[in-house]
């Protein structure tokens, strides 16, 4: 297939806003809500979520799984475990496998548009940076191979951070 960088898109903003079709959590073990994005998300979508996840009972690190997106705007939520950063090379397998089963499940449902936030990076402690070059990369690869998602939106709630996710995508294309 053709080159996909076409199909990226950074995005700063509030991902439970977004009319797209699907939206990553990163969600804990436990799938029942906690903090950051994983809270926001759980809060749109009302108690249904939390009921979905419970029924669900849990997803372990590296893994991804998939609920209807309830009061959000986004018909799915695709719940998945990042890596608690550690600084060891087991750290970049998780994450990479986070996004690689988290596209697997929007391939599956032939999801049009997915977003992501960046994984990992809240309170889990992963560099930006690196977690960037990972969720690019990873995408990319995918996107190579597979016609869904048609298009992905990283989205970031910092400026700071959308800033380092825009430049490695514009630095990796030129």
């Amino acid at each position: 297939m053709t080159n996909p960088t076409h199909r990226l898109k950074v995005h700063q903003g509030d991902i439970t806003r977004l009319k797209v079709d699907a939206i990553v959590n990163a969600a804990n073990t436990r799938l029942l809500g906690g903090g950051g994005v994983d809270g926001a998300i759980h809060r749109a979508a009302g108690p249904e979520l939390l009921e979905a996840c419970r029924k669900i009972g849990g997803c372990p690190t590296g893994e991804a799984r998939i609920t209807a997106g309830y009061r959000l705007p986004a018909d799915w939520v695709i719940h998945t475990v990042g890596p608690i950063y550690r600084g060891v090379p087991a750290d970049s397998q998780m994450l990479t496998a986070c996004y690689r089963h988290s596209l697997e499940l929007a391939a599956q449902k032939k999801v049009g548009t997915l977003a992501f936030p960046a994984i990992s990076c809240g309170v889990y402690g992963y560099p930006i940076e690196k977690a960037a070059r990972i969720a690019i990369e990873t995408t990319l690869s995918f996107l190579a191979d597979h016609p869904f998602p048609e298009q992905v939106l990283f989205v970031l709630f910092s400026e700071k951070d959308a800033a380092i996710y825009s430049g490695y995508l514009t630095n990796r294309s030129t």
